[in-house]
């Protein structure tokens, strides 16, 4: 280690929370609270980051317990994620790994589950699972959070591509089904594939198959079936969750370290087992930040360099003589 590496890095001075909040973007992610003393207070996930951190100002209303801990609030840290899905995953590592004061529940209400998918000739079709076995008539997707969510995506999929009637033991009511629902014989193939692709977040396949299912939404509403076009819109929005992007914990078990650089603030986030779970900035100056940043696999580059860009703008710039110092 370098003795660049080894100096004590610079003291970062935030900005106040309150004007840390119109430098949040109106987007997905985690956001961490932290006290005078850099004690960590808090950690939240949100659909907007800057709607739902500003709500702590504005919307409390008489919940003495949250006001008692927004007065203690003097740093506002976030991490900017590509879906509410990933930045429901981060939020339940970070507290599985410690749980802050004002923290109620390590890791979160929802439950880790898999999408299995069997190619089974007599048996094929997908199911909502919680663990993954040995299976060489199946494969499995994920983990995903929240059951049931995913089995709304689940049910989803079975109406447009219905591959439980595409078996070669039906009964008689699931071979009249079959022919309801268009399953010619032998697709079952085809079937495997296209939902394969899904899975896989294949953008083409996955658009096509979300067009499909807005197009039976929105017949049934036409046809003033509200009740069915309810049920797939929620079918909709639990497809949405499942393909969206999701890099947060991953079945492969790696441990990656990734860095990011903006305007002197080098972020670090910890990969452990395929999952994200830690994660820290610093003041740095550009040439130490580079010798890890180059270190940063391609896969994580664009996400640590635009969540360095966000650290960087809930700061105060220090000088380059201080920048110097990291």
């Amino acid at each position: 280690m370098s003795m660049a590496d080894q100096a004590t890095p610079t003291t970062v001075l935030p900005r106040s929370a309150r004007a840390s909040v119109a430098q949040l973007p109106h987007a997905p992610g985690v956001y961490r609270f932290r006290d005078a003393h850099q004690r960590v207070l808090y950690v939240g996930r949100a659909a907007s980051l800057r709607r739902r951190v500003g709500s702590y100002w504005t919307g409390l209303g008489d919940d003495r317990r949250l006001s008692q801990m927004v007065r203690r609030i003097a740093r506002i840290e976030a991490v900017l994620c590509d879906s509410e899905h990933e930045a429901a995953w981060l939020e339940r590592n970070l507290l599985e790994r410690q749980l802050p004061h004002w923290n109620k529940t390590a890791g979160g209400q929802e439950v880790p589950v898999w999408i299995r998918l069997s190619w089974q000739s007599d048996t094929p079709g997908l199911s909502v699972v919680h663990s993954v076995l040995a299976d060489t008539g199946a494969r499995h997707f994920g983990p995903y959070l929240g059951g049931n969510k995913v089995r709304l995506a689940v049910s989803g999929l079975h109406r447009v591509m219905p591959l439980a009637y595409a078996g070669d033991s039906l009964s008689g009511f699931e071979l009249d089904m079959a022919r309801v629902r268009g399953v010619e014989p032998g697709a079952r193939v085809a079937l495997v594939d296209t939902l394969t692709a899904v899975l896989d977040r294949d953008s083409t396949t996955v658009a096509s198959v979300r067009d499909e299912l807005i197009r039976r939404r929105d017949g049934a509403a036409q046809s003033l079936d509200f009740e069915r076009a309810a049920r797939v819109q929620a079918e909709l929005e639990g497809f949405d969750w499942v393909v969206s992007p999701q890099r947060a914990t991953v079945s492969e078990a790696d441990d990656v370290d990734a860095y990011g650089w903006a305007d002197g603030i080098l972020v670090h986030f910890q990969v452990r087992a395929g999952r994200l779970c830690g994660w820290s900035a610093r003041a740095c100056a550009e040439a130490a930040a580079q010798r890890r940043v180059s270190t940063t696999s391609a896969r994580w580059v664009q996400f640590a360099r635009r969540n360095a860009e966000l650290a960087a703008r809930l700061t105060i710039p220090t000088s380059e003589d201080e920048l110097t110092k990291a």
